[in-house]
């Protein structure tokens, strides 16, 4: 039997993709784009890929278990947040554009609600809940 995952992050992958298709597009801008608007709206798409790509892997792992609570991992800062600041720990759930899609929130004792969706976890946010519960840090799951 394997151990349980402690840490979730969006998939190399999908980084790396989201950078050469940022690379792409900037090689397309240069090369291939003739006219000024389009030139404006290629080389924007490729710019902002390559920003997503480099502060998605800046912020791995988005979430981790660590001694005696959470670590979340933003674009700019990192979060420790305590057993005693989580006051729940939820999944929802629900239908967009024909496919079912769910969101793992936290909810912290300051009022502030994190909310970490299949790409910044890298799996299912069930698999997450389940470990989370496992380590015993969600106090109210529904």
């Amino acid at each position: 039997m394997s151990t349980q995952q402690t840490q979730w992050g969006p998939p190399t992958a999908g980084i790396l993709g989201a950078g050469v298709a940022g690379l792409a597009l900037g090689v397309g801008v240069v090369t291939l784009v003739t006219d000024p608007p389009g030139r404006i709206l290629v080389g924007a798409a490729a710019v902002g890929l390559l920003v997503f790509a480099v502060m998605s892997f800046r912020a791995r792992p988005k979430l981790a278990i660590s001694e005696g609570g959470l670590v979340y991992r933003g674009w700019w800062k990192d979060r420790r947040l305590e057993r005693g600041d989580i006051t729940l720990i939820r999944i929802t759930e629900f239908r967009r554009i024909g496919r079912r899609v769910r969101l793992l929130e936290i909810d912290t004792i300051d009022d502030r609600l994190l909310v970490l969706s299949r790409w910044d976890l890298g799996t299912d946010p069930l698999r997450v809940l389940d470990a989370l519960t496992a380590a015993g840090l969600a106090p109210g799951t529904g």
